[in-house]
């Protein structure tokens, strides 16, 4: 899955590049950020990149969303159906979307960013899901980091909105009109 976004965000990028359009920034939460961070330890062609909510320790908290004995079911049926509380199906995890998130190297994908992309993690401190402590492991290794921790929010940063929304302006703003589009890796 992470493999694969990336992929996605090149096929993106070059379109950006092809229709002489460009983009600068990418944002994303979660999955999304880790996604956008993998992107960027292999292309630099992005300058700014904004990772909400992403987990380092991508090992971790699989069985929270999947529950127990995960892998057997998921050598049995080949997928696993992941339900709310109501017992709805939110999203399905195939077996090789797992093996993806289990072999993908945070650490090396970290370090291999290039310092001419600046890089924001933003963070709550009382995140349920993903702990500030990924975050902080995130600013440790990528080499041109800030990070941000906002001290009440949870995952989701309810009621943090405005603040969220802040950081985020604060930090791109001042660099869409400075910051040169870089030259991608191929």
């Amino acid at each position: 899955m992470y493999k694969k976004m990336t992929a996605s965000w090149l096929t993106l990028l070059l379109l950006s590049h092809w229709k002489k359009s460009v983009l600068f920034v990418l944002i994303f939460l979660e999955m999304g950020g880790n996604a956008v961070l993998l992107y960027a330890s292999k292309y630099n062609d992005v300058p700014i990149i904004v990772n909400i909510s992403g987990r380092f320790a991508l090992e971790r908290g699989i069985d929270g969303r999947l529950g127990r004995n995960f892998m057997q079911r998921i050598n049995k049926d080949g997928y696993i159906d992941v339900k709310n509380k109501k017992g709805e199906v939110e999203y399905r995890v195939s077996k090789a979307s797992l093996e993806d998130r289990r072999s993908t190297d945070t650490l090396l994908s970290s370090r291999a960013i290039c310092r001419d992309c600046r890089v924001l993690t933003i963070h709550g401190a009382k995140d349920e899901i993903v702990p500030a402590e990924d975050a902080r492991r995130f600013a440790a290794n990528v080499p041109n980091h800030e990070l941000r921790i906002i001290a009440e929010a949870n995952h989701r940063f309810a009621g943090h909105e405005r603040e969220l929304t802040s950081l985020v302006l604060g930090f791109v703003r001042p660099h869409l009109q400075s910051t040169p589009p870089l030259r991608p890796k191929l």
